[in-house]
């Protein structure tokens, strides 16, 4: 397997602060330039970004980005606000004509507001947009939309070793057509913090983590390996810090082993990042 083909760059730290385990802070601009010159190197040519990601979409469009294939994702408008607004912001930004995706980044704002999604479809057919869907993060968010008839070209939603709530989700869209994005392969972090300065409130998987980081070699390729594999991801979005990361990463998965089974329950409140404590 390419298992590079597989990778797509995610630009959350390039416009912010992020990750549990991110002591570095944003990445300069400087090394936004070789993240991405290494990464069309090796043959990644997919970019995920948002308007939320306080000014990545403006750092990333300071470079040539025509060999890539870029998807955003917008927050609810405001009062007097489109999606067109947005989407014509974001292409400003990133100095682009067109985008490949562009996804809600709070897919319940369609729920209550169903003339965005008709909104999406005309920029669709209009050729400005290749793919529209939505960024999920609980699978009930997905069924909603799915009974509204709100059918994606294109998900991203959080899976990796502790998180498979969208499996059985993400394989019956595959078959019926659409692309199937993941994000969240190293849990914001969470596999690699230090689990003696960890906060209590994770006590239940610091075994875990702890028995992981002791007897698997190259972890992050060992995560990445296995969604990865998993057939019905077409790509894991991965956030990237700096080159030398992006660089281990990709080196470390043909060289990592396979992940024991998972055999513990992992409780929601650890799978999603936003209820954790600030």
């Amino acid at each position: 397997m390419d298992y590079k083909s597989k990778i797509g760059i995610g630009s959350v730290q390039f416009g912010v602060s992020y990750g549990i385990s991110n002591t570095n802070g944003r990445t300069s601009s400087d090394e936004v330039k070789r993240i991405l010159d290494t990464a069309l190197n090796a043959g990644i040519n997919t970019i995920d970004t948002a308007s939320a990601y306080g000014n990545a979409e403006e750092v990333l469009g300071n470079n040539s980005l025509g060999k890539f294939k870029i998807i955003s994702k917008f927050m609810p408008p405001r009062k007097g606000e489109t999606i067109h607004h947005q989407l014509y912001k974001s292409l400003e930004k990133l100095q682009v004509r067109t985008l490949y995706g562009f996804l809600a980044h709070r897919p319940l704002d369609l729920s209550k507001n169903p003339e965005h999604w008709e909104e999406l479809k005309e920029l669709r057919n209009n050729g400005v947009i290749q793919k529209i869907g939505y960024s999920l993060n609980e699978p009930s968010e997905l069924d909603l939309l799915l009974r509204m008839d709100f059918f994606p070209d294109l998900i991203q939603a959080p899976f990796n070793y502790f998180d498979c709530r969208f499996a059985e989700r993400m394989i019956e869209l595959k078959v019926q057509g659409c692309e199937i994005h993941s994000r969240s392969s190293f849990l914001q972090g969470l596999f690699f913090a230090d689990t003696n300065t960890l906060s209590s409130y994770f006590n239940e998987v610091k075994p875990l983590i702890k028995s992981l980081q002791e007897s698997i070699d190259f972890l992050s390729g060992s995560l990445l390996k296995f969604v990865i594999e998993q057939t019905f991801i077409d790509k894991v979005i991965i956030g990237v810090e700096n080159c030398n990361q992006l660089l281990t990463n990709l080196e470390t998965i043909g060289q990592s082993s396979i992940l024991p089974k998972l055999v513990s329950h992992i409780p929601e409140r650890i799978l999603v990042p936003s209820q954790w404590p600030q």
